[in-house]
């Protein structure tokens, strides 16, 4: 395991501060959270909603993905991160553009602040594209995983281009149909373009390997790949260049079956496992499936245009990003992160005396305690905040708020014991 999680990888100064800095963008998410619960009683283009959710996406999951993915793209691909300054350079730019945008959305700065944000974003990821192609391109062999990187990177090149496009066009007419439709496309390409593709890309090469599962049916990453894809092609294309609805459930039922496809790959992983004890690492992973469920079947319905409240459907709507977000993603995200980083700051510290002298194990880096508590925590947290929303209770938005944000103290007082950890 240790030699499968650090072969090729690059240093520790491009993987760790992606983690710390991650980890407190989730604390500061989860104060703005507790602290602007009436926020999510109402439409989901508020300022500090937007802001919101875009730290969630990108100074929370997408700033631990970047540093998940250089370390773990040279062990998909079986080749070194093609350019570690690079890297560097990316986490520089993300990390002040996260930070000024979520700055212009919270006090609504739609000029100069919102503009220079968007066009840092696009830069990193513009970067992060060019270093994953030219890592992918060293590999001795092109796999499904590279598929799903390469395409995942694109998918969000193309969600920052529309963003930027979006920031722009609060000043300048640039977009001529309703800023609210390019809102949902944006939304979209990030989500099941960039966040779903990339943990299918990544998770069926880690899952497996944690649980020693072997002779599974790929195939169905195949199908997973091309379904979703094709969804998300027919839903952007035709809201954008024709403003076309009819054919959104079709759209919807294709990327939920590649997901389908996905979450049956990984319950064969499970079944066929030779480790049958589950730690609360994969636990975490585990939940975090289950939880897709929930915005899988509100995508569904909501592409079927039922005729419900105004208001109930605006805190559908809200339930369905919540889920996604606070459900799929950050649930995944608190039991990926001890099943990855412990092994990371391993080799880093140990290395080079391992098998000369005891050594400490991966798992005795971090506090089993707090991740237990962590995960328990968690699971009264998101059901709170989801009920929260629905039924536009600002009290219990705030409970939830505050298990969430208990939660997030937690991971990162782990994380933090896990990368300050010196050699003894």
């Amino acid at each position: 395991m240790q030699n499968a999680l650090t072969q090729k990888g690059p240093s520790a100064g491009v993987v760790i501060p992606h983690y710390i800095c991650g980890a407190l963008f989730f604390v500061v998410l989860c104060f703005l959270i507790l602290f602007s619960s009436d926020a999510f009683i109402g439409h989901y283009f508020h300022p500090k909603l937007l802001a919101i959710t875009h730290i969630a996406a990108l100074g929370w999951g997408t700033m631990i993905i970047f540093g998940a993915l250089y370390q773990l793209l040279p062990v998909i691909l079986e080749t070194p991160l093609y350019n570690e300054t690079l890297a560097k350079i990316t986490f520089v730019t993300f990390t002040a553009g996260v930070i000024c945008l979520a700055w212009a959305f919270w006090n609504f700065y739609i000029g100069i602040h919102i503009q220079i944000a968007a066009i840092l974003l696009l830069l990193s990821f513009s970067l992060l594209l060019f270093n994953v192609v030219m890592t992918a391109n060293k590999a001795p062999k092109w796999t499904t995983e590279a598929d799903f990187i390469v395409t995942s990177a694109v998918w969000l090149l193309l969600a920052g281009l529309l963003g930027t496009l979006m920031a722009f066009n609060f000043t300048y007419p640039l977009l001529s149909k309703s800023h609210l439709l390019f809102l949902k496309i944006h939304a979209h390409l990030g989500i099941a373009g960039w966040f779903v593709l990339l943990i299918m890309g990544v998770g069926s090469k880690l899952i497996p390997m944690f649980l020693l599962s072997h002779n599974l049916n790929t195939k169905k990453l195949n199908y997973a790949y091309y379904l979703v894809n094709m969804g998300l092609i027919g839903f952007s294309a035709d809201l954008f260049f024709r403003d076309e609805k009819a054919f959104l459930p079709v759209y919807a039922m294709l990327m939920a079956a590649g997901i389908l496809f996905f979450i049956s790959f990984l319950y064969e992983a499970y079944k066929k496992r030779v480790r049958k004890l589950l730690d609360i690492g994969l636990k975490h992973s585990f939940v975090a499936f289950l939880f897709f469920l929930l915005p899988i079947l509100i995508g569904i319905v909501l592409s079927f245009k039922p005729s419900l409240n105004d208001k109930f459907m605006l805190q559908i709507y809200l339930v369905y990003g919540a889920s996604i977000f606070f459900g799929f993603f950050t649930s995944l995200i608190l039991g990926q992160t001890f099943k990855t980083l412990p092994f990371i700051i391993w080799m880093h510290r140990y290395s080079k005396v391992a098998g000369r002298q005891k050594t400490m194990l991966p798992k005795d880096l971090y506090s089993q305690i707090l991740v237990k508590a962590q995960y328990m925590v968690y699971l009264v947290a998101l059901p709170a905040l989801i009920v929260g929303i629905l039924l536009s209770l600002s009290v219990i938005i705030k409970m939830g708020a505050i298990l969430l944000l208990a939660t997030s103290v937690l991971y990162t007082i782990n994380v933090l014991k896990i990368v300050m950890h010196n050699y003894k």
